[in-house]
């Protein structure tokens, strides 16, 4: 891509630029869209990836704000596999909701909280690129759906219990392999590939035209940001040749191990318990790589599940 065509990374700007006021109205564009709902940030709330790590590859940059009806809006991307990002996003949400509702507060004053995970690694199955999840209350017999009835609708000011449970969005850019034609797929296409319609009338993306232009920054923005590419080409790289050099062995031996125990103990069985064998040595054979690597432990246990304890012994 040409340089005048070249768009600062969404990952990148979330963390050094958006949450300047003056900026919000690309994250307006991206929430808004995305909800289906307009949306105008009234503050950047504080919360636990407002660092300036510069290897960021591993970090999560999480954005929190609130919308002018008040409501919590989290933002966090992820660039690397990590394996309990489900309960992560449980557990800020939770945090989220506790740390923004005072002791003594009555229940009412709970804000509506929107999870959007934009997720650079492949997690779970599905076809599609873009999942919502609410919460229903369905009936275990009827099948039928719970709702309010006309008073307590009146009286809560809702129609239905989904408005007060948070709701969560996960954004599979990976997963996005489509021609960009309506505004939702044209944020797919710029989170992923960096790419920006001449033409667009996107919310976010025409401010992001002119907000996140490389050929904007100055010359020590640009050194940063392509210090910051660089450091996350070498990181991808070190996480690719362990995972292939420890997945391969540990796959190996599994299979060695289950079919030698399956013509003892039932080859079913033998070969189930071989896999498991197989993968727990694949991750610590990844772990054993990249610690050779020079791989931070944080970063080792993040990509493995394994312990700090279990990385030292190794």
């Amino acid at each position: 891509m040409a340089d005048y065509d070249r768009y600062i990374r969404f990952d990148w700007a979330a963390k050094r630029m958006l949450r300047d006021k003056a900026n919000f109205s690309v994250l307006e564009g991206l929430i808004s869209v995305l909800l289906n709902q307009d949306v105008k940030i009234q503050e950047i709330l504080e919360s636990e990836g407002n660092q300036e790590e510069e290897n960021s590859k591993f970090n999560c940059v999480d954005i929190m704000a609130k919308n002018h009806k008040g409501e919590l809006i989290i933002i966090e991307i992820q660039l690397s596999r990590q394996v309990h990002y489900l309960e992560r996003i449980l557990f800020g949400v939770g945090k989220a909701l506790s740390d923004h509702l005072s002791k003594g507060d009555p229940y009412g004053k709970v804000k509506k909280v929107y999870s959007i995970s934009i997720l650079y690694f492949d997690i779970g199955k599905g076809d599609d690129y873009i999942y919502h999840g609410q919460t229903v209350f369905r009936g275990v017999h009827t099948g039928d759906i719970f709702q309010l009835s006309e008073r307590d609708r009146d009286f809560l000011k809702m129609k239905s219990p989904e408005e007060v449970f948070p709701e969560y969005y996960l954004l599979r850019v990976n997963e996005f392999d489509k021609v960009a034609t309506t505004p939702l797929e044209e944020w797919l296409d710029y989170l992923k590939n960096g790419r920006v319609r001449p033409d667009t009338t996107t919310p976010g993306l025409k401010e992001a035209k002119e907000k996140l232009n490389f050929l904007r920054m100055n010359s020590d923005e640009r050194r940063a940001y392509e210090h910051y590419l660089d450091n996350l080409r070498i990181e991808e790289d070190c996480l690719e040749s362990a995972k292939l050099e420890g997945l391969a062995e540990g796959r190996m031996e599994g299979r060695a191990e289950g079919r030698a125990e399956g013509h003892a103990e039932g080859r079913a069985e033998g070969l189930a318990e071989g896999l498991a064998e197989g993968f727990a040595r694949a991750q610590l054979e990844m772990a054993k790589n990249m610690k050779a690597m020079g791989v931070s432990i944080d970063i080792i246990v993040k990509a493995t599940g394994l312990s700090t304890d279990e990385i030292n012994k190794i």
